[in-house]
């Protein structure tokens, strides 16, 4: 029997889960079993959670049938365990570290209460970390072990279970279980601590309580779910009406009662407008049902609520907080005010065009800060005009990439006043990175967040732990995230990611990328297209190199010297280069480079027909990988220079570990590995179907339809084309028959 058993319930927390989980499973104490509850979570926690059981057999996998909710997900992981102790951790917080050391030294210094308290920090996604505001409540001092009649003043603690430890023979003998619905921790705690003979506090923090910007708590949201709070305390009364002994403890719950019934009622984003006077009609009932013999309300202000419940005068009640929330609204207003006239691109003109009705069929492109007409924009874009016509299309672009529209879409430069009237009408705005922080999001605007990559590099708000590798505003960063109705996704690795580092209320769309659908639908002649443009003979094998940017370098440094390569690989090999990283004056470069043997691409408009062009990708740490990957053609890691880069901007995983193929970390063994073959050797095949299990869940050659039909034209998710299995899957066919005939990776 384990010392502690930790009850953790998950749902929809794939961003969250693993930090979760590695806080846990990476504990300094070992006696300890995790049983972690799958409560039908749509995401993929539950594949999360299998994952980590492989590798870890402490934690123990439930996976529910059917959503119950948190409370009994907690019951269902209850009923498994089979520790000394029972520990709840929700499945987006996390532990300390030592934590669970220091919960089981204490238990066993406490000669083993039937509960410790411990305390908790709220963490932040700016990094902010905020104590307890009353850590004072586990320090006091007196007697080690206690009964909450010796220290009351614990009930002013945050009523919550996950900052408990609680004996399973206890709970076994006070026949605890979470109810359904919301406030579910209520009745367990009270009644818990009421009950505890033997009571020891724990002035440590153990838990780091995730404050997720988003809004990732249910009470917060706003539903009549929260009428549950009157069950939660009926049942608090009902075990007190159970134990006569527990009378006592009536007064006091009473006051818990009123304070989390006007915590309701006052919070905004709780009750539905139409409900409030119902809840508040309720809760004055409750109020004059339970109310004890001499009892006397709290001073100050909430006195005055007190007495407006037990009167059930609801208009007085309304009163009292529309003037609080019309003061609160006066703040707000006149920061937000000083806020827009300090954004010059909130002009005149623009004002007056964010007044203007928005015009339903209008929707605005952009993509790379209008640098370009590519990417899943484009793509967007182009099934939009097949699907759906009658909406006008506008790109926004620099002045260079204008001759990149495609005919027949309109253009207006970015920053011009047709720029601003575009922005602030269209009912439809798609970027692959953000929009200006000028542009407002207006009510019924939808902007689709298609990004441009998966990540391997850290994004958003985990480059905070890498302050070399940015010096951006997060705090703007995320303001500029807000406006997101949709985020775009390939995979779920990064569908988890994007909703953690941008802790913003959007809907992620597991569609696949939009760019990588002719990687799928392509045909041999377009393949033949492809290279045909590039000069690309029949018998020539084409190397694509395609390396990242490095942020700790201030200019530009080869990574590699493609004239001896070149000579190394041979007259029958070229290699196209995108990114200019090949500066040089020598004769013989020149002449390689005429001759066709290195080819510079790196202002080529479409990176995916130089995919389907290419043999193999060399690359680093780019996300061109992963979109790659789906054309299941062999691809080379060339990581000269892992140990820095991994340490000054952070990755989600080792890259040399866990490549998509063969690698490389010096030219020598890049050389090596492309003259005998290596490069496309079973080995380097059984990598790349790892990596394409792992990342190419949903490109399957119909993510543009996808979006365009839910986004555009309004279609149920349950109603789009599902996703192609990976293995049923058909991408486009590599370049010639000599190379179908001798990549092994053609027949996984």
């Amino acid at each position: 029997m384990p010392k502690l058993s930790l009850v953790v319930p998950v749902y929809n927390v794939r961003g969250y889960l693993p930090e979760c989980l590695d806080s846990v499973l990476g504990q300094d104490y070992t006696d300890f079993e995790v049983i972690a509850v799958d409560d039908c979570s749509p995401d993929g926690s539950g594949a999360i959670l299998d994952e980590y059981a492989k590798h870890d057999s402490r934690l123990r996998v439930i996976h529910l049938t059917e959503n119950v909710g948190l409370g009994r997900a907690r019951n269902a992981g209850l009923a498994e365990a089979q520790g000394e102790y029972v520990v709840f951790l929700d499945s987006d917080d996390t532990l300390s570290d030592g934590a669970l050391k220091a919960m089981a030294d204490r238990l066993e210094a406490t000669g083993n209460p039937e509960i410790l308290v411990y305390d908790y920090a709220r963490t932040y996604w700016d990094g902010k970390v905020r104590p307890n505001l009353r850590a004072d409540l586990l320090t006091a001092g007196g007697p080690d072990v206690f009964s909450l009649d010796e220290r009351p003043e614990l009930l002013d603690l945050l009523q919550i279970v996950w900052n408990k430890a609680y004996r399973r023979d206890f709970i076994t003998r006070t026949g605890l279980t979470f109810p359904p619905g919301y406030y579910e921790d209520a009745p367990w705690t009270f009644c818990s601590m009421i009950s505890a003979e033997r009571i020891a506090v724990l002035g440590r923090v153990c838990v780091l309580y995730r404050q997720r910007r988003e809004g990732g708590n249910i009470l917060k949201t706003v539903s009549r779910k929260h009428f549950d709070v009157f069950d939660q305390y009926r049942r608090v009364f009902d075990f007190l009406d159970q134990h006569d002994e527990l009378a006592r403890w009536h007064a006091p719950l009473f006051r818990k009662m009123v304070d989390h019934y006007l915590t309701v009622l006052e919070r905004p984003g709780r009750l539905p407008r139409d409900a409030r006077a119902e809840f508040f009609h309720r809760a004055a009932a409750d109020y004059r049902a339970r109310l004890p013999r001499d009892f006397e309300p709290p001073a100050g202000r909430r006195r005055h609520k007190y007495t407006m419940l037990q009167r059930d005068v609801y208009p007085a009640m309304v009163s009292a907080l529309a003037a609080a929330r019309t003061r609160q609204r006066v703040r707000s207003r006149t920061r937000t005010a000083l806020n827009r006239s300090k954004r010059s691109a909130m002009g005149v003109f623009y004002r007056s065009q964010l007044k203007l009705p928005l015009d339903e069929n209008l929707a605005v492109f952009s993509a790379y800060w209008g640098r370009s007409v590519s990417c899943n924009p484009a793509a967007i874009d182009a099934e939009l005009g097949r699907l759906a016509p009658h909406v006008r299309r506008v790109w926004a672009v620099r002045p260079e990439a204008a001759k990149q529209v495609p005919p027949g879409v309109e253009f207006v430069r970015v920053g011009s006043r047709e720029y601003w009237a575009a922005v602030a009408r269209a009912k439809y705005l798609v970027n692959n990175v953000n929009f200006g922080d000028g542009v407002v999001k207006r009510e019924g605007q939808i902007h689709v967040q298609t990004h441009h990559g998966t990540p391997l590099k850290t994004m958003g708000l985990d480059q905070q732990k890498y302050p070399a590798s940015t010096n951006m505003s997060f705090r703007k960063l995320l303001e500029r995230c807000d406006r997101w109705d949709f985020s775009l996704s390939s995979n779920s690795f990064s569908s988890g990611v994007w909703e953690r580092v941008y802790p913003c209320s959007f809907t992620s769309l597991e569609t696949g990328y939009p760019r990588n659908d002719v990687l799928l639908t392509a045909t041999a002649e377009d393949v033949r297209e492809a290279r045909a443009s590039l000069g690309l003979g029949e018998g020539t094998t084409a190397f694509l190199y395609m390396p990242t940017h490095r942020e700790y370098q201030n200019g530009f440094v080869p990574r590699l010297d493609l004239e001896r390569l070149a000579e190394r690989l041979g007259p029958d090999v070229t290699v196209l280069v995108r990114g200019h990283y090949f500066y040089g004056n020598s004769s013989r470069l020149a002449e390689l480079r005429s001759s066709g043997r290195i080819v510079d691409v790196s202002d080529h408009a479409s990176v995916e027909r130089l995919y389907l062009a290419a043999d193999a990708l060399i690359t680093d740490y780019s996300s061109a990988m992963f979109d790659y990957a789906n054309l299941n053609r062999p691809i080379v890691i060339f990581a000269d220079d892992w140990e820095t880069y991994s340490v000054v901007r952070g990755t989600y995983f080792d890259v040399l570990h866990d490549a998509p193929g063969a690698v490389a970390t010096t030219q020598e063994e890049l050389s090596d590995l492309l003259c005998s073959g290596e490069w496309r050797s079973n080995r380097a095949a059984e990598a790349r179907a790892r990596f394409r299990r792992r990342f190419c869940d949903f490109d399957d050659g119909r993510a543009s339809e996808r979006v365009v039909r839910h986004v555009f034209l309004g279609e149920p998710l349950a109603e789009l084309p599902p996703i192609v299995p990976l293995d049923e899957r058909v991408p486009a066919p590599p370049p010639g028959p000599d190379v179908a005939a001798s990549d092994p990776i053609t027949v996984l």
